[in-house]
């Protein structure tokens, strides 16, 4: 599974229209590191933290697409199975 990008990590989380706090707080991650790492202060989350990232976004439905899978590259999208959350 390829690195989890910062621009994709925000808008997975808009699409699911969660504040930064929300992520963070189901990913038990702190608040601080999820904002560095969105803004782009901190370039790369520890394996652990973008994990438990990744598991609290696909828990509410959301994808994550690799650049093969979309013309743009890397992107999100909700699950077919899931019902949109927002």
């Amino acid at each position: 599974m390829p690195v989890l990008d910062r621009k994709v990590c925000k808008a997975a989380r808009m699409l699911i229209d969660w504040k930064a706090a929300d992520l963070a707080a189901a990913a038990a991650v702190s608040h601080d590191t999820l904002r560095s790492f969105e803004s782009g202060r901190t370039k790369a989350l520890s394996r652990e933290n973008e994990e438990a990232i990744r598991k609290a976004l696909e828990a509410q439905g959301v994808q994550f697409l690799e650049s093969g899978q979309v013309a743009a590259g890397p992107g999100v999208a909700m699950r077919a199975d899931e019902p949109d959350t927002a």
